[in-house]
């Protein structure tokens, strides 16, 4: 930092202070992390409408306890607005209880 200020004319720890900058602040943000990106793709690959992740081009879900065909099943899940799997058959918001 000090060199920049240098090559700005300005020198001095009071003059960095006369500007409102710190030497311990970092002038650059850092960037978001890989984990934070895979995060968000995996959150996309699930169903909106669905508690859990049940996957959105997975095909039919079914409840594990019933006697459905699959090809994929879940235990219990919240369900949100639609319900294209028909897993919350008494529409109460809940689905395979």
């Amino acid at each position: 930092m000090s060199t920049g200020l240098k090559a700005l004319g300005i020198v001095g720890a009071g003059a960095a202070l006369a500007l409102g900058i710190s030497a311990s602040q970092p002038t650059t943000t850092p960037a978001a992390t890989p984990s934070a990106a895979v995060a968000s793709q995996q959150v996309s690959n699930c169903h909106p409408s669905y508690s859990g992740c049940l996957k959105k081009n997975a095909g039919d879900y079914d409840c594990a306890s019933g006697s459905g065909d699959g090809p994929n099943y879940t235990g219990a899940v919240q369900v949100y607005g639609s319900d294209p799997f028909g897993l919350d058959r008494d529409g109460d918001g809940w689905g395979c209880e």
